[in-house]
């Protein structure tokens, strides 16, 4: 028997939407990597672009654990000495929430070619409309592995803005 080479004209890509209500930020981001990569096929390869599309919709109402949303910051950097930018997670949500799901996402793809040809195959939306009703998008329920173990500990930007 011979070992199975899967080639770029055998892979079937889905879509999928992927609630983030009340989820936290760093398992949805772990799910969502996994299926942009292919990990849940059987005919997933390394070296391939085997991954599905994804659509995640409530970027705005995704949650984070202990203190991330006053500690953390999202950090950019303009090229340039000095240029060293940082924005705390509070107002980066309040803002664009969907630049915290990506940037999420991306850190837990491959950091090569191959990873960002996967990161195009994700949309954030910061409300529950998105426009790809068309591609007929199979919902994902990731409650179950995604929902915060301590719920009094998980906040969302409406508790820290008071909105």
């Amino acid at each position: 028997m011979r070992t199975h080479s899967t080639k770029p004209h055998e892979i079937v890509r889905d879509w999928w939407v992927v609630d983030a209500d009340g989820v936290v930020l760093g398992r949805l981001a772990s799910e969502v990597a996994q299926l942009l990569r292919g990990k849940n096929k059987p005919y997933f390869a390394p070296y391939l672009d085997c991954g599905d599309h994804v659509v995640v919709v409530n970027a705005s109402k995704i949650v984070l654990t202990g203190n991330k949303i006053t500690d953390k910051q999202y950090y950019r950097h303009s090229g340039y000495p000095g240029g060293l930018s940082a924005t705390p997670y509070s107002k980066l949500m309040a803002t664009r929430p969907e630049k915290a799901v990506e940037k999420a996402v991306k850190g837990m793809l491959p950091s090569n070619r191959l990873g960002r040809a996967m990161l195009k195959k994700l949309n954030v939306y910061a409300e529950g409309e998105h426009p790809h009703q068309a591609q007929q998008p199979k919902p994902l329920d990731l409650r179950s592995v995604a929902a915060p173990h301590n719920p009094e500990q998980a906040h969302t930007i409406e508790e820290v803005t008071g909105g």
